[in-house]
């Protein structure tokens, strides 16, 4: 289940929930009771090893100074 994060605009205190995802745009109520909360964009970091080659495909180096166009 996904953790949404709130801000409440009464008290300003952030808090986060964790519900199902056809609940994410229902109403929350901040910890304090308050109801004039707000949905926060939240970001999400992903992390692994790559695989391959971190080169563009098509050879040549990619970039301009790769690609032969810096003098």
């Amino acid at each position: 289940m996904p953790t949404y994060a709130y801000r409440c605009r009464e008290c300003t205190e952030t808090f986060e929930l964790l519900r199902p995802m056809s609940e994410s745009s229902a109403p929350a109520a901040c910890p304090d009771g308050h109801t004039d909360t707000v949905k926060l964009l939240t970001t999400v970091a992903l992390t692994g090893a790559a695989s391959g080659s971190a080169a563009p495909a098509g050879g040549g180096g990619g970039g301009c100074c790769g690609g032969g166009c810096c003098g």
